[in-house]
């Protein structure tokens, strides 16, 4: 360790280009965490807040929210302590100024889906719904009447929650009838027991529901199958696992190449008796030293970036996530330094000094 430091000391400017490298592929690492993080967050973050187990849809609906549709007869097939209705319809909803695609949940008030308010009050009438508080960024306030695309209907918005998005979509929360009123207009006395989900809170996931033509999805089932999330999710993390090869290949190359030019060095001091172990330690402990400083230096430039990002960005920076992706990156670039432990140990110190 003491070899290593010193050398380290003395090259400053060679070691520092190196550890701006680690640095600058830590941090993208960490952004694209934190990227990943909240875009999937963006998908789910309604889901959450339902604390449910599971949710049933009907069979044919393949796994999708939106194609599932039901009565609220069927309720009685269904075997679980706490039990919420869910309608949902995606729209575009303008106050007259600003337009936003939103996801329309219509629930029963008395029931466990109605969020918390942060803002205004909750829906008493016809016509009132809880907003997502991320409307406010593009113009929306408490009052604002909205037109829909895909209705007649004008909604006003009475109160605002957090953190309620559902597939990236800013979800107005309204009552049963006011949200069959817009789907089905006209023909809402007619369709008044459609919706299209049932949440359940319940101990157990098995035997919740009697009837062949609903099924029982575990949540975090449900949230994998929606529209998109698993493709993004993955693509992203691949791209990090991608910087974890292409950083260890980076720091196995620059070590490669300083220890061939030092190869006359290490022969001389393994002439005088220094050994293959030492050599190879120091240089594996210089790799450690490089890696950990450019790693912290990555994770605190990516937590400064973070304050200063604007809200439309979306990206949520998860602290456990970042430490173990450090860990990793310390771990793979310290394992490209075992190409130069083999280049060390198999200098002959005869040759390499002429001899």
């Amino acid at each position: 360790m003491f070899l290593a430091w010193q050398e380290i000391k003395k090259n400053k400017l060679r070691f520092t280009l190196i550890t701006g490298i680690l640095m600058l592929v830590s941090y993208l690492v960490f952004f694209l965490s934190g990227l990943a993080t909240g875009l999937a967050n963006l998908n789910r973050e309604a889901v959450d807040k339902w604390n449910a187990s599971a949710i049933i849809l009907t069979e044919e609906s393949d796994k999708s929210l939106y194609q599932s549709f039901m009565s609220t007869d069927q309720l009685k097939d269904i075997r679980a302590k706490k039990t919420a209705v869910i309608g949902q319809l995606n729209a575009i909803a303008s106050n007259g100024g600003s337009k936003q695609n939103i996801s329309l949940f219509g629930i029963n008030k008395e029931e466990f889906l109605l969020p918390n308010v942060m803002e205004g009050r909750s829906f008493d009438n016809a016509n009132e719904v809880i907003a997502d508080d991320s409307l406010k960024d593009n113009g929306f306030k408490l009052g604002d009447e909205l037109s829909l695309s895909s209705s007649d209907q004008l909604l006003t918005i009475v109160g605002f929650t957090d953190q309620a998005r559902f597939n990236a979509a800013p979800v107005l929360y309204t009552n049963l009838a006011t949200f069959h009123q817009v789907k089905y207009g006209e023909a809402a006395d007619q369709n008044k027991d459609q919706i299209n989900g049932i949440v359940v809170q319940n101990d157990s996931l098995s035997n919740l529901t009697q009837s062949d033509e609903l099924m029982s999805i575990e949540i975090e089932t449900f949230i994998q199958n929606l529209p998109g999330y698993t493709e993004q999710k993955l693509t992203l993390n691949f791209m990090i696992y991608f910087l974890f090869g292409i950083s260890s290949i980076i720091v196995a190359i620059f070590l490669y190449v300083l220890t061939v030019q030092k190869i006359s060095m290490f022969g001389v001091m393994k002439a005088q008796g220094i050994s293959s172990y030492y050599l190879s330690w120091s240089v594996v402990a210089q790799t450690f030293i490089l890696a950990l400083i450019g790693t912290a230096l990555g994770f605190a430039f990516t937590l400064v970036s973070g304050a200063f990002l604007p809200a439309a960005v979306p990206v949520s920076f998860d602290l456990t996530v970042m430490v173990f992706y450090g860990f990793i990156l310390m771990a793979v670039a310290t394992a490209g330094a075992f190409f130069s432990v083999l280049t060390i140990v198999r200098i002959d110190p005869l040759k390499a000094i002429g001899g």
